[in-house]
């Protein structure tokens, strides 16, 4: 049985990936990555006409090859405000651990690089999305904490859910991934959920 030769695209993206992650953050030139994928830099800026679309294409691919739509259907089709907000928070939670080399590279490397910077931005906003998503399930319930506006109660959730927190407790301090995901809900629930 022969097996599908990966795109030239996809093996730019593996490369990228690859980079990121062994460099812990130090800068991959669109050099490094065409001689990673032994193709001419005309060639990469063919497939991608500038760095910052490459880091933006490769932390989206991280998701297409985890199937992120798949690990987030609980919370889409959640028919609570409760329910989207634990399926939301145990989603995302989850997947921290997957995306975590790349992320770490993408922060080391944000604040000088700015093609780096549009790539943590880019996924960043997609986390601010889901965080909204569930907020406004809990605010739609009648459900969400008196005590902010919609808008905090996102920005707050954002905050909670941040890979840097994950990195703190799971890798610093030694919580197990499970235990992450339970406290992570459970704060969340008692801070955004409106007591009856």
């Amino acid at each position: 049985m022969a097996t599908e030769k990966p795109s030239t695209r996809d093996r730019i993206l593996k490369a990228t990936l690859h980079l990121l992650q062994a460099g812990g953050g130090g800068g991959v030139r669109m050099s490094d990555i065409a001689s990673a994928v032994g193709i001419s830099r005309q060639a990469l800026y063919l497939h991608f006409p500038n760095r910052a679309d490459l880091l933006v294409a490769a932390s989206r691919h991280v998701d297409a090859e985890n199937d992120v739509d798949t690990r987030l259907l609980p919370s889409r089709t959640a028919t609570t405000g409760r329910d989207r907000l634990a399926a939301w928070v145990g989603a995302f939670g989850n997947y921290i651990p997957i995306i975590h080399g790349v992320a770490k590279a993408l922060l080391a490397m944000k604040d000088t690089d700015a093609a780096a910077m549009t790539a943590w931005n880019d996924r960043m906003q997609a986390v601010r999305e889901g965080c909204a998503a569930a907020v406004d399930a809990l605010a739609t319930d009648g459900d969400l904490t008196t005590g902010m506006t919609r808008e905090e109660a996102t920005d707050w959730l954002w905050m909670l859910l941040a890979v840097r927190n994950w990195e703190q407790l799971c890798r610093e301090c030694g919580w197990s991934q499970e235990r992450y995901v339970e406290v992570m809900q459970q704060t969340a629930a008692s801070v955004l959920i409106r007591s009856r």
